[in-house]
């Protein structure tokens, strides 16, 4: 294939810059500044190469704020192990379809809601889906229908979920019989 060739594919494929992507851009920005200011460069180069750094660091927080008002806060919210059930199912209202990272930490707190669970048991992002499968505040109704789907590996977490009903373990214990 051509270099032109090889450079129009790539155009064409547009990346998904979703709130986990920007994050973590975001946090790899930090770390080089960290050490940049650490460093022995020369100082007007060092200067110059800050700037460069803390104005890439503000665009990515500035992205995460457009994908969903005050990210950061959120974030932080949503990681707090004292945040309340009904707090995060407020944080998960406002949630868009690109904030992949917020959806998933949500669905990792030990306080997240079966409403939220439930809400988010269809995510596109499949640790999302995951996280529902396993959380143990997952309505037994969502359990089941992710169990159905026996095209997903769900329903392998969902039989080790700690809250799953007797009669569905015992029937994805034998469907794990049948594969092994």
């Amino acid at each position: 294939m051509a270099s032109a060739d090889m450079r129009q594919k790539f155009r064409a494929k547009a990346a998904f810059r979703g709130s986990q992507v920007i994050f973590g851009e975001r946090q790899h920005l930090r770390e080089v500044l960290y050490s940049v200011r650490r460093s022995g460069l020369p100082q007007a180069r060092k200067q110059a190469e800050i700037r460069k750094l803390e104005h890439l660091i503000k665009a990515r927080s500035d992205e995460l704020n457009r994908i969903n008002p005050g990210w950061d806060r959120k974030f932080k919210k949503a990681h707090n192990p004292a945040t309340t059930s009904r707090e995060l199912l407020r944080l998960a209202v406002s949630l868009s379809d690109s904030d992949y990272l917020l959806a998933r930490v949500l669905t990792e707190h030990k306080n997240a809601p079966g409403e939220l669970l439930t809400r988010l048991s269809n995510h596109p992002y499949s640790a999302v889906r995951e996280n529902v499968a396993r959380h143990p505040n997952t309505p037994a109704e969502v359990l089941r229908e992710m169990a159905a789907d026996t095209s997903d590996t769900l329903w392998f977490l969902v039989a080790c979920n700690p809250s799953i009903p007797d009669h569905l373990r015992e029937r994805l214990r034998e469907r794990m019989k049948t594969m092994a």
